[in-house]
Formats: structure tokens, sequence, C-alpha cells
């Protein structure tokens, strides 16, 4: 028998909220969400003094700027977050979604989409993970249960308060979203392990946290990856382009995992290229490592090793290679990269081609930045997680991700 302890119980509560979730209406659910939208913007100002606590709590434990960055929240954030709940109320309802056929001895087959059951997510630092993920799972007919890291907990437990007040309201059940608030370690080893509870485990956030579930669970995991993105800058780009991409991709949000964390050049255009990319790049604060080729161009950059060119730096650093051929650059993004999210600046619509074909990454960019990667801009209306695994889900896992398939047979008395 399971020994009772707080993760046992809210699996097990979300499990019968599971049940009743699974017979719910579509129009239920997106009302709830709406719901909850409102909520959350009638209690901004009490979720942004949970979110100073933890900032400055997190602050005085010294906090990297980049783990800062990804749980403060600010108005501004508190808003998207609920435009988000009513994005994905607004979002098309993949349950019963599916296919039919006959069979030469008349059974009806239908194939439909079903809620996976009770989804156990694990995931560190930002707080709007909290509301994505609940969100998603909760429209798609999931109960889930949440557990967040201890920097987030006063956020998180406002948030998830908020939900659950909103599920009440509908006449819906509350622990179809719940928070597991001790964050002792060892309580993620005993979540992952709760088969027959949890129906799947969902791990977001860095490598270390990843693995260790990977290592550590019983019951199944969808894996999201981290992110070593490439952006490769081709004999034939447009140069203008390029720099903007890069910089945006490396830039715009560097503490994030679709953000770009190594930037190939073709040996033609290092040269022209490389000067001003690095100027740029500089100008907003990144510093570069680079191979020999690149810092015959770049005297500021740093030298590369080889462990650089396989980190997800998660700040504003970045590696830089000059490369000989878009096949050396296609070898070293499949070595080195994390399989998430990788770019091809060129005007050559073969070489184009070739790298989306050859690249084996979740998601393939030609002349766009790898930031948009991620389930609001693919008009999911948010993400559960990028995963980087090849098995049910690949990239940025929306509605039709968190379900799965049941067979329904009609027949009039057939026999085998």
């Amino acid at each position: 028998m399971i020994q009772t302890t707080e993760v046992v119980d809210k699996a097990r509560a979300a499990q019968q909220a599971a049940a009743l979730l699974r017979q719910s209406r579509t129009t239920a659910r997106d009302a709830a969400l709406r719901r909850m939208a409102g909520g959350l913007r009638a209690s901004r100002t009490d979720v942004l003094v949970a979110n100073i606590k933890d900032v400055e709590a997190s602050r005085e434990a010294g906090a990297t700027a980049a783990l800062l960055d990804r749980l403060a929240l600010n108005e501004a954030r508190v808003d998207a977050m609920a435009q988000a709940l009513e994005e994905v109320a607004a979002l098309p309802d993949p349950l019963g979604e599916g296919e039919s056929w006959v069979r030469p001895n008349g059974l009806h087959i239908s194939k439909i989409r079903v809620p996976i059951g009770v989804i156990g997510i694990i995931y560190e630092a930002r707080p709007n993970v909290t509301v994505e993920a609940a969100s998603l799972a909760f429209k798609a007919g999931n109960a889930v249960v949440l557990r967040g890291s201890s920097s987030a907990l006063e956020t998180n437990k406002v948030l998830v308060a908020l939900m659950r007040q909103a599920l009440q309201e509908s006449g819906l059940p509350p622990d179809a979203i719940s928070l597991v608030e001790d964050t002792n370690r060892d309580v993620v080893d005993e979540m992952v392990r709760l088969n027959g509870l949890l129906d799947v485990v969902i791990p977001r956030g860095g490598d270390a946290l990843i693995q260790r579930v990977v290592r550590a669970a019983t019951v199944p995991v969808i894996e999201t990856g981290v992110g070593n993105c490439h952006v490769y800058v081709d004999s034939r780009a447009d140069l203008d382009k390029a720099e903007r991409i890069v910089v945006n991709a490396k830039t715009h949000r560097p503490a994030v995992c679709n953000a770009a964390e190594s930037l190939l050049v073709h040996g033609e255009v290092a040269a022209a290229f490389l000067p001003r990319v690095g100027r740029a790049l500089i100008e907003k604060g990144v510093e570069l490592r680079g191979c020999p080729r690149t810092r015959e161009w770049l005297s500021d950059a740093k030298p590369a090793t080889e462990d650089d060119f396989g980190r997800e730096f998660l700040d504003l650093i970045m590696s830089v290679k000059v490369v000989d051929s878009l096949d050396d650059a296609i070898s070293h993004v499949n070595c080195y990269g994390t399989h998430h999210s990788d770019a091809i600046v060129t005007e050559d619509y073969s070489a184009a081609r070739q790298f989306t074909q050859a690249v084996d990454s979740a998601a393939v960019y030609v002349n766009a930045s790898t930031r948009f990667t991620d389930g609001g801009e693919f008009g999911f209306g948010g993400e559960m997680g990028i995963s980087t695994q090849k098995l049910h889900a690949r990239g940025p896992m929306g509605l039709r991700e968190l379900t799965t398939s049941k067979y329904v047979v009609t027949g009039e008395g057939q026999i085998r």
C-alpha cells in the first residue's frame, strides 16, 4: 500500500477529478478557463506581492540574473498569462477528434482522442509555466499535479488557489489542478514513481532536473529537452537578414531554451559577416567564444573549448565557429546540438532544403529566429514544454499532444 503523503493525497484526488473531467463538456471547461483569466486580472496585485517575496528571497540566496529573469513577474507578464488562458479557451477541443472505418464483417471502428488522465509536471522557477501547463492539461480533459521549485513557491500558491477557485465556481472539481507545496527534492523521486496514480510525468527545466526525473521515474516520462540551438549563416545568406536573426535569436531573451547558443558561419562570408555581427552582439553585452578562425576576425572573442560548442549557456554567451561547407555545418549541429531548434540563413533553396532534411531537430528554421519555437507562436495557445524526443510528441506540446487515443468498436452481435 502506498504511504499517505502530500503528493500521494493530491495524486489520488487528481485521479478522482480526472474521472469527472472525462465526462465534462467543452463549454464548461472553456468557461472555467475564462473565469481563471478574470480572477487572475482581478488578483494581479496579490500575485505580484507574492512574486516579490520569491524574487527577493532568491536574490538574497545568490540567484543568477538569468534565474531572476525567469522568476520575476510584472503587470504585463501577469496580463499575458491571463490572455493565454483566454486563448486556450478559444482553441478547438481535440477530444473526440478521430477517424472511423467499417470492416468487411460489419464492425464499425472509431479511433478517437481522449484525455491521458493525470499528468504530473515538475518544473523550475518560471511561474508562468504554472498557468500555462495547468490550462493546457485541463483544456484537454486531464487533471494535473504541479510540482514547482522552491524559488517560485509563494507565487505558485497564489496562482493555483486562483485557478482552483475558478474551478469551484464553475462546478468542476478543484482537484483537477493541484500544487505540491513540499519542495524537498525527495518529493520528486516519490512523485515519479506513483504508478497507478499518475499516467505520465513531464519535467520542464534544466538538464539536471530532466535527467533526475528520467533516471528515477517508473511512471512514463515525456522528456522535454535542453536547447543548444544553432544559427548557420550560409555562403548565400542575405547578411542584413542574418544579422537581425542572429542578434534576435541570442539576445531577445537569452535565458530560455529556444535562444541561440551557437553561431556557425560559412568561410566564404566570414570576413564580411563576423566583424559586423560581432559588434552588434557585443553591443548587446554578449560574450563571444570562437574557434581560431573566428578569432582572426573577432579579436575580442575568447577561445572556444570543446565544451563551449555543446553547452546551453542560458546567458549572454555565444560560441562561434567558421565552417567550410553546408555539410560541415549540418555535421556540427547534429553532433553538438540537442535536437531542439536550429536555423539556416540562406537565399539558396537547395541549401535550405538540404539543411531542413538533414538536421535532426524538433524545429528547423529557414531565414527565421529560433525564438519562434513556442506553443503560443505556433498557434497552440501555449505549451506544456518542448519535447526533443521522438515518441508520442516532438517539439512544442499543445493540446493534441496531451491526449491519447481510444478505439470504440460497434457491432450488431458479431463474434469471432
